[in-house]
């Protein structure tokens, strides 16, 4: 019983980093570009659920984005609830696109919907 713990120790050790890992990818900004786009188009799809609020927008040229939203209580603080948008809504989107340029995903810090404003992450809009 005592040769198991090393390997126990290890496997639980390599899990737990898998996890923060895998937490560290998909939450912050380290897998989208620094310089902020615009993105215009119509909603095709709303999810509120954790981790992310997303959308997903389709736009003229390049067909669908997925776009995430701050976390749920962040994206509720903006105003953006469930009911403030639905499906086939002009949206205009300020964020910061994926790395990938072959990923059509970039994480929202202001989103307009219909005319009015919701700021995501008022601390992160960079407007030119």
């Amino acid at each position: 019983m005592a040769g198991l713990f090393p390997t126990r120790a290890v496997a639980g050790s390599l899990v737990a980093m898998l996890f923060a890992a895998s937490a560290y990818g998909h939450h912050g900004w380290s897998w989208a570009e620094a310089d902020q786009i615009e993105l215009r188009g119509t909603i095709r799809e709303i999810s509120m659920a954790p981790p992310h609020p997303t959308l997903n927008v389709a736009t003229e040229k390049d067909g669908v984005w997925l776009v995430e939203l701050g976390n749920p209580r962040l994206t509720e603080r903006s105003g953006f609830v469930e009911g403030a948008a639905k499906i086939g809504d002009p949206i205009v989107v300020l964020g910061n696109r994926s790395l990938d340029p072959d990923e059509k995903r970039m994480k929202a810090v202001r989103i307009t919907v219909s005319g009015k404003v919701y700021d995501i992450y008022p601390d992160r809009i960079r407007t030119n």
